[in-house]
């Protein structure tokens, strides 16, 4: 798991009723971001298990292939993955809600983008034993702009705010496949197929990650919501964006070359 604090500083604000956080990395620990990011982001393209099935079966040199053949060449779905590998490590960690898949493991092509809602967040209510969800959309930039942020909200707003059905069904089917969690798996079908997503059971994140300071502009997002449903802006900023996600792939094929 990426522990943000080792190279980032964070600050909380409240914006209305909603919430913003930024992170900042400090340039002295860039490489501490990048070493651990590096270590983090082959487990998103493929299972722990197979990697480690294919270092013991086929050694170092063609498993350190097959984790190459999993990454993205080009820069703009690097940037994009690394947004929403960044997104999924921070829920995990900080929102209270977990990522019951990794999705960039179900990649039509390393070279394209995931389709469907970016992430989804997913805890049972201790109360109602019924699903709570964080609907999430990440985007990566190397200078972030309003426009991508209005792009970001129209994802968010599809289907009424809530997480599609077609997102959904798509976990639940990936855990039948892995004999995973079956008490969430049929928590997901009784959502979709029985009780039904009110929206007070939803959450958004807006999650950037980018090259130049998110904070006025993830304030300004958050002050022009309009609707019902809970807010949480959280702004990564790396100076170097480009720069950075070249090391972080760089290294995840050094780390592959020389475990």
């Amino acid at each position: 798991m990426i522990q943000f604090s080792d190279w980032c500083d964070s600050a909380d604000t409240p914006v209305g009723n909603h919430h913003l956080r930024v992170m900042t990395g400090r340039p002295a620990d860039a490489g501490t971001g990048v070493q651990t990011t590096a270590a983090a982001v082959p487990g998103h393209y493929a299972a722990e298990e197979r990697i480690a099935g294919a270092l013991a079966r086929l050694g170092k040199v063609a498993a350190a292939r097959m984790i190459a053949d999993l990454l993205p060449q080009t820069p703009q779905i690097r940037s994009g993955d690394l947004g929403e590998i960044y997104a999924t490590e921070w829920i995990d960690a900080h929102s209270g809600y977990g990522t019951p898949i990794k999705r960039l493991r179900w990649k039509d092509h390393r070279n394209m983008a995931m389709r469907g809602d970016d992430v989804i967040g997913l805890k049972l209510d201790p109360g109602t034993q019924r699903l709570r969800f964080l609907k999430t959309e990440a985007k990566s930039r190397g200078a972030l702009r309003a426009q991508t942020l209005q792009e970001a909200r129209r994802g968010l707003d599809k289907d009424g705010g809530l997480p599609s059905s077609h997102a959904l069904s798509f976990i639940s089917a990936r855990l039948m496949e892995l004999g995973k969690d079956s008490m969430l798996v049929d928590a997901i079908d009784e959502a979709l197929y029985l009780h039904g997503i009110p929206p007070e059971s939803v959450q958004h994140l807006l999650f950037t990650f980018s090259g130049n300071p998110p904070q006025a502009l993830l304030t300004q997002a958050l002050q022009c919501y309009g609707g019902l449903i809970g807010q949480w802006g959280v702004g990564l900023h790396v100076d170097g964006h480009a720069a950075f996600i070249g090391d972080v792939y760089a290294q995840v094929v050094a780390n592959a070359n020389h475990p």
